[in-house]
């Protein structure tokens, strides 16, 4: 059960926590080989193969661990590795990227999202937390949020504990008043309680619990955290 009376922040996952983020994935990676379909033929037709696309994303996390936290680096580096092999200009990574990114951050909310963070915004600062590299403003959300960490920009992801403490820093809130709220059951509830964070799954699609520790409370909406706080 929450204690609600410590609760003086609330930290947010974003990939399908705020939104589903596979069909934008999915989106991104069309308008990717569209442009590339234009300007580097070959690597369209090279990313167009699954396995040597796959391939070609594990070969840059294989041998660039260093940015194996910023899923925006092994993008680029995947597309200027594909370019190379390809023979064509490896100078067109930045352009092609640019045009996943932009598609990238056309996502569709779920429905209970935005009425959530809005109640939400007007009673605790709120900071994002997060794998991915969605960025606050380009989704339209840089206005309810105080904070944004990405393991991008830190430098190491969820399930860290130190990821966690930081965005209790940057809400200048102690970890044990912050409320996590994340749909990854490993990454999200186990990594916020490992922090000393209360926690709460969103759990959409009714997946069973199979850790030994639980979160606080289970959500199947976000709607119901704002209940929960009322």
């Amino acid at each position: 059960m929450l204690d609600v009376s410590r609760i003086r922040a609330i930290s947010l996952d974003l990939d399908d926590t705020l939104w589903p983020v596979w069909p934008v994935i999915e989106r991104a990676e069309k308008a990717l080989t569209a442009w590339l379909g234009q300007y580097a033929p070959m690597t369209s037709a090279l990313f167009a193969n699954p396995h040597a696309r796959h391939e070609i994303r594990e070969h840059v996390m294989r041998t660039r661990p260093e940015i194996g936290h910023d899923l925006s680096a092994i993008r680029l580096e995947a597309i200027r590795l594909a370019l190379y092999r390809a023979g064509e200009n490896p100078l067109l990574a930045e352009a092609a990227f640019e045009v996943f990114f932009a598609e990238r951050h056309r996502v569709e909310f779920y429905d209970d999202a935005m009425p959530a963070l809005e109640w939400l915004a007007q009673r605790y600062p709120l900071v994002s937390l997060s794998n991915g590299n969605a960025d606050l403003v380009r989704v339209g959300l840089g206005g309810l949020f105080n904070a944004a960490i990405s393991a991008a920009r830190f430098g190491v992801g969820k399930p860290d504990v130190r990821i966690f403490h930081a965005a209790a820093a940057a809400v200048g809130v102690p970890a044990d008043q912050v409320l996590h709220v994340g749909d990854d059951a490993g990454l999200d509830v186990l990594g916020a309680l490992a922090a000393g964070m209360q926690t709460v799954w969103v759990n959409r699609s009714e997946h069973l619990w199979t850790y030994d520790v639980h979160p606080h409370e289970t959500v199947s909406q976000l709607n119901e955290i704002c209940d929960l706080l009322n």
